[in-house]
């Protein structure tokens, strides 16, 4: 009978850690013997074995070189995407406010599940009056492509950006919003929870430096992702609800990719997303990559400035050249 339970217990563990079941077992003069199992899941012949959910990710360990004194933010990390390494990190599963970091989320789940030729009428639900929030200045009534929107998502950072993309895509925030932490789940983004598609303060709408790398390493995987990331400015024009034509010039808001702050040498920054809000502090989502064509991600959440938040930022992917 204790076999009997330790057989099944073994089935239920294995199949929740290899995807597989218990299939392959039967191969096996005794399934029992420890060395015996282990070399039938190291094995390619087990039919539906599945590879482990973190072989292509980054995974903080215990000897990850973590907080000093050069890194002043509540939290902070570097990842190196080609090794799957963590090289730096600073409190990265803490819950923080992502302020405008979120649009990476919505920016992953327009590309991902919509359409970027739709075209879209902006609704009322755009209309965004919170003091200090920042918009790419479209107006209900107007008709833009996703694509379009998707742009004045990312570069002037626009909130009725988001808003109307997620109304187009989910007809409401809510339903775009329960989108969202349902692809977070799929990425083992476990310790964030998305009440919107743009980051306005919510006290149930956080995030941490880990999950965000997790959703900003999907989207890298999205040429158009990178398209827009790596866009300083665009132009472009659009019609208003009268049939008039508005034209719109968005810039992004990266120090490295504007010129406003030096790169350190041998790194060049392919893109990324700022965030700010009183209770989020200054964040910032970046992709960079060195003279070989490696690719790192580097994290800054809730630096106490807009100057502290880059001094934070070239300090950490100071460590890819160091």
């Amino acid at each position: 009978m204790r076999r009997k339970i330790f057989a099944g217990f073994s089935c239920a563990f294995l199949s929740a850690a290899f995807l597989s079941g218990c299939a392959g077992f039967e191969k096996l003069e005794n399934p029992y013997v420890y060395s015996d199992r282990t070399s039938l899941y190291e094995s390619a012949s087990v039919s539906g074995k599945a590879d482990s959910f973190a072989r292509d990710i980054c995974v903080v360990l215990p000897d990850t070189p973590s907080a000093d004194n050069l890194v002043t933010s509540e939290a902070a990390a570097l990842f190196d995407l080609d090794n799957h390494k963590v090289m730096f990190e600073k409190n990265p599963f803490e819950k923080l406010y992502p302020a405008s970091t979120t649009k990476i989320m919505t920016a992953l789940i327009a590309i991902k599940y919509g359409d970027l030729s739709d075209e879209v009428t902006v609704t009322e639900d755009a209309v965004i009056t919170e003091r200090g929030a920042t918009l790419s200045g479209i107006k209900p009534g107007d008709k833009l492509t996703m694509e379009q929107l998707l742009y004045g998502l990312m570069l002037p950072s626009g909130n009725d950006a988001g808003a109307a993309i997620a109304v187009h895509m989910d007809g409401s925030i809510e339903k775009f919003s329960e989108r969202m932490n349902e692809e977070a789940r799929k990425l083992g983004a476990t310790g964030s929870h998305f009440m919107n598609p743009h980051g306005l303060n919510d006290d149930d709408h956080y995030t941490t430096a880990y999950d965000l790398y997790l959703i900003f390493n999907e989207a890298l995987k999205y040429p158009e992702f990178r398209k827009v990331i790596g866009t300083s400015a665009y132009d472009t024009s659009y019609t208003d609800a009268s049939g008039n034509t508005v034209t719109a010039n968005w810039k992004g808001s990266n120090l490295y990719m504007n010129g406003e702050r030096k790169t350190p040498e041998g790194l060049k920054v392919f893109g990324g997303k700022t965030g700010t809000t009183k209770a989020a502090g200054s964040c910032l989502v970046m992709g960079s990559e060195d003279e070989a064509g490696h690719e790192y991600v580097s994290i800054v959440l809730k630096a106490a400035d807009r100057s502290g938040l880059y001094d934070n930022m070239t300090n950490i992917i100071n460590k890819i050249v160091d």
